[in-house]
């Protein structure tokens, strides 16, 4: 009953926004013919009441048989409604500057209509026309951004070290992060990626977790693709906050246990090397350095923290070079920086630069950085090195903008 009382506040809301936002489109079509000028009206208000029927009729269709069309559809009613109320901010500045203009008309000209000469106060097409841009555009980009899902880019990224050993010098790592694999559908475009992270020839391939949204079942249609990740000196992962299964309901916690006991032997079956609160010793020409691979903490509060340093780092001191696989990239100014100094490297993935921002020289920015300092790329601060992945998957939005799935090669020196 609830769930039907905020559809029908939504609905309502909606109504408001088009009736508001059909005057604008009113106002710049009337220099239009008839014909152009009821084409328009027919377009707009047919495309607004087909979002409504729809967005009434979401709750009928089955999540279990139709998941990933009904996140399209969702996401689709979703950025139609926010390109409307962007587009709404722009009338409404137009709206508070009329208003401006009419009380100043009363106050100084005594003008029944408010204006300064007794003509009615238009609105500005500039602003009219900005606004119907504006929320065009966007509307246009996110449904654009649909296609980018799968275009996998490959970063590549030179770190130098002076302590790291010399039978380390030129060691190719590729760093994966953030699979989402409940989110995955076109099973072609997915092996096509792992095509690229073979291609490198990695010595070393590492997964910073979220191999799944909520549930080890996931993985079904893509263990044996991501089982054809193979590397000389193996492929190591950690886990990230999506893979224990919190964001979904259990009925009891034997279950939700026996499905993370599940994702972990999935990972053993692909052939990967779960790191779970511990570190290895890789071995190179005669030496050593210490890879840990610690459970998701993150400083931020809604995030738990599974992770235990402490247990990880324990007897990784005599290494001379350090790695450290920790999803959540808040990790580094909360813990890893104040407390473990000597850890040369921390790779991350969790922000997946939030699928969507600006990245062109000279400009990088996304939405995603107000909440995280480190999102995406490198970060360095004195001898340490932060590398964020910008994720190879998707969740929510079922699409990239400006932010594309990454695959880093890393190479040491």
């Amino acid at each position: 009953m609830r769930s039907w009382k905020v559809i029908w506040v939504v609905i309502v809301l909606v109504i408001l926004l088009d009736l508001y936002i059909f005057q604008v489109i009113k106002a710049v079509s009337q220099g239009t013919s008839s014909r152009v000028r009821l084409t328009i009206f027919a377009l707009y208000w047919g495309l607004s009441v087909a979002a409504l029927i729809i967005f009434a009729l979401l709750p009928f269709l089955n999540a279990q048989e139709w998941p990933k069309l009904k996140n399209y559809i969702f996401v689709t009613l979703l950025v139609f409604f926010f390109a409307k109320l962007l587009a709404a901010v722009f009338f409404l500045i137009d709206d508070i500057r009329r208003f401006i203009q009419w009380a100043s008309g009363k106050l100084f000209f005594n003008n029944t209509d408010g204006s300064a000469d007794g003509e009615e106060i238009s609105r500005s097409a500039f602003l009219s026309w900005l606004g119907l841009g504006v929320g065009g555009a966007f509307f246009s980009t996110l449904i654009y951004g649909f296609s980018n899902k799968y275009k996998y880019e490959v970063r590549r990224v030179t770190l130098h070290f002076d302590n790291l050993p010399a039978s380390f010098r030129g060691l190719k790592i590729v760093q994966l992060s953030d699979i989402h694999s409940g989110s995955l559908g076109d099973r072609q475009a997915v092996n096509r990626g792992v095509d690229k992270v073979l291609q490198e020839q990695p010595d070393l391939i590492l997964f910073t977790g979220d191999l799944v949204n909520d549930i080890a079942a996931e993985m079904k249609d893509y263990k044996e693709v991501f089982g054809r990740l193979k590397a000389p000196m193996g492929v190591f992962s950690t886990l990230g906050n999506h893979d224990y299964g919190d964001y979904y309901w259990w009925e009891t916690p034997a279950l939700k246990k026996a499905n993370l006991d599940r994702l972990k032997q999935i990972q053993a079956d692909m052939g990967w090397r779960l790191l779970v609160n511990e570190h290895v010793a890789l071995e190179k020409g005669g030496e050593q350095i210490a890879l840990i691979g610690i459970e998701n903490w993150s400083a931020k509060a809604r995030f738990p923290k599974y992770g235990k340093m402490s247990e990880a780092y324990a007897g990784a001191e005599k290494y001379p070079f350090k790695i450290l696989m920790s999803h959540d990239p808040s990790h580094w100014d909360a813990e890893i920086r104040p407390h473990y100094p000597d850890i040369d490297l921390a790779l991350a993935g969790h922000t997946h630069g939030m699928q969507f921002g600006i990245e062109i020289p000279g400009i990088k920015w996304s939405p995603v950085q107000y909440v995280y300092k480190q999102w995406a790329g490198l970060y360095e601060e004195g001898r340490q090195k932060l590398y964020v992945n910008r994720g190879f998957g998707f969740i929510g939005y079922p699409g990239r903008v400006g932010i594309m799935p990454e695959i880093t090669v890393i190479e040491l020196a």
